[in-house]
């Protein structure tokens, strides 16, 4: 997998030294600061950008050229910050606030699709904080309909409607049938065990439809129209690559 671009941006003094902080443990990513404390971050091997003017400026341009954006920088200026350039959780990058304390990691934007949360996950562990994950899936242990099998190389086929659906019908722990006909096992990678409501099947010819709230099923067949229509929004299939057998 493709190393994400980063960013790590501060505007304040004890931002600035946080970043500096960090910096070292994430090589690759670049440190983006006001020039009043560029001087800071000498001795840095991290690419360092230093601006001028105010932050919102550079807001465009950061969206554009970086898939992580972590801010040391307050919350509530973050979202300020960010509101006038968000277009859809497949085009926005991840977006993240660490406080003036580093004790606290908030991914904020594209939690999911945009890996936010998951490298929350990874700064905090760099910097010995805590990951606030918010996202209903993450708090409640389940199933990530939107990103489920990513690492393994599954393509999500279904309308983006049946992703909202699907997932709240998850997330509110209603019976959920995943049948997996394809691909590796090994997807499920909480510690936790799965949830009671969802049932594993082999073959999509075991399940009772009406028992269900929402069908996620991995095959690489063709799904008959009937079946398509009959759960309409209900359904999600993941197409698992030819590597996996």
């Amino acid at each position: 997998m493709t190393e994400p671009r980063v960013a790590l941006i501060a505007i304040t003094k004890h931002g600035a030294a946080r970043a500096r902080q960090l910096a070292p443990q994430l090589p690759a990513a670049s440190v983006v600061v006001s020039e009043k404390f560029a001087a800071t971050m000498q001795g840095l091997t991290n690419p360092v950008q230093a601006y001028q003017g105010a932050l919102s400026a550079q807001i465009a341009a950061l969206f554009q050229a970086f898939d992580q954006i972590v801010f040391f920088v307050s919350l509530g200026a973050v979202v300020r910050l960010i509101a006038p350039h968000l277009k859809s959780k497949d085009e926005d990058p991840g977006v993240l606030v660490v406080d003036d304390a580093a004790q606290f990691v908030i991914p904020v934007l594209s939690g999911h699709v945009g890996g936010a949360n998951a490298y929350a996950e990874q700064v905090a562990a760099l910097l010995g904080a805590v990951p606030v994950l918010t996202t209903a899936s993450d708090v409640g242990k389940t199933i990530a309909v939107d990103i489920l099998g990513r690492e393994l190389g599954w393509q999500v086929e279904c309308p983006k409607i049946n992703i909202t659906r699907v997932s709240a019908a998850v997330v509110n722990e209603e019976p959920i049938a995943f049948v997996q006909e394809a691909g590796a096992k090994n997807w499920w990678t909480r510690p936790t065990p799965l949830p009671a409501n969802i049932k594993l099947f082999s073959n999509f010819a075991e399940v009772d439809l009406d028992a269900f709230r929402a069908v996620l099923w991995v095959t690489r067949r063709d799904i008959p129209e009937d079946i398509r229509q009959r759960l309409s929004e209900r359904l999600v299939v993941y197409r698992p690559p030819v590597d996996y057998l």
